[in-house]
């Protein structure tokens, strides 16, 4: 298993797994950072990695109407606030090739979207410029379609890969977790990280929206663990009902403290003991 050193931490060393966690995007600095210091604080606390997530730009929502944060230039500052003044990591996903540069050097994780992992001059592109890339895989792609992805990284000189299952369709509007693709995905011989809270979507299951079943997270969750997933992926908010973004799927932030609880110990039975 390839490990990659993210801050004062290793993904991938068979031990830990690494929380990604935040909003699904950047409402505004106040709230993103209230949320980045809780998470902080809640992650020293029980000792698990952490990597705060919030979108600069969703530009891949269900409606034209729908909100997408508040764009590259001041969503990267955010997020270079947040890196800077609490001393963690950030990711972000980008969706245009005019963002990669300005990106890749705030990010210490820039991650691929799912509707554009298999772009191949865009994922290169990206794991050109990034030090770490994260790939979203497609809910329309099979695990081993991933080997292709993995590849198109390798040769564009990048090996700090990680990639996020994230569900697959299931019919319309629907996604299923197989949590068979983790072990796929991980004998490719890089980190794998679960996305439980996108797996539980209901993808423009409310006609100008998306759906979600947030109740299904921790089962999710609890299952992808076991399988001895590198990492772990939530959408957090304090009020998730009032999210601009992903509301239906995200969790709510003081929910999350007991489902780490437990995430920890199903991990430590199966991982490595620490020494």
């Amino acid at each position: 298993m390839k490990k990659i050193s993210i801050g004062d931490f290793v993904v991938g060393d068979n031990k830990k797994f690494v929380l990604i966690a935040g909003p699904c995007v950047l409402e505004n600095e106040k709230s993103a950072m209230e949320t980045a210091r809780y998470l902080k604080k809640l992650t020293a606390k029980l000792k698990i990695p952490f990597i705060f997530k919030a979108s600069y730009d969703k530009a891949n929502r269900t409606s034209i109407k729908s909100y997408r944060g508040p764009g590259a230039n001041k969503g990267l500052a955010m997020l270079k606030k947040i890196k800077e003044e609490l001393n963690i990591p950030v990711l972000s996903d980008v969706h245009r090739f005019e963002e990669i540069d300005a990106a890749a050097k705030i990010l210490d994780v820039v991650q691929v979207p799912a509707f554009l992992c298999r772009q191949t001059d865009f994922v290169t592109e990206i794991a050109k410029k990034a030090r770490v890339i994260n790939v979203k895989k497609g809910q329309f792609l099979a695990p081993w379609d991933a080997a292709n992805i993995i590849e198109k990284i390798k040769t564009a000189g990048n090996e700090n890969i990680m990639m996020t299952e994230r569900g697959a369709s299931f019919g319309y509007n629907n996604l299923v977790f197989d949590v068979r693709s983790l072990p796929i995905l991980r004998n490719m011989g890089y980190p794998v990280i679960f996305d439980a809270t996108h797996s539980v979507q209901l993808p423009g299951g409310q006609g100008a929206s998306s759906g979600g079943q947030r109740d299904m997270v921790q089962f999710l969750a609890r299952a992808a663990v076991a399988a001895g997933v590198d990492g772990i992926f939530f959408e957090v908010h304090k009020n998730p009902e009032k999210a601009l973004c992903d509301g239906a799927n995200s969790l709510y932030l003081d929910s999350l403290e007991k489902l780490l609880v437990t995430l920890k110990k199903i991990n430590n039975l199966i991982k490595e003991p620490e020494k």
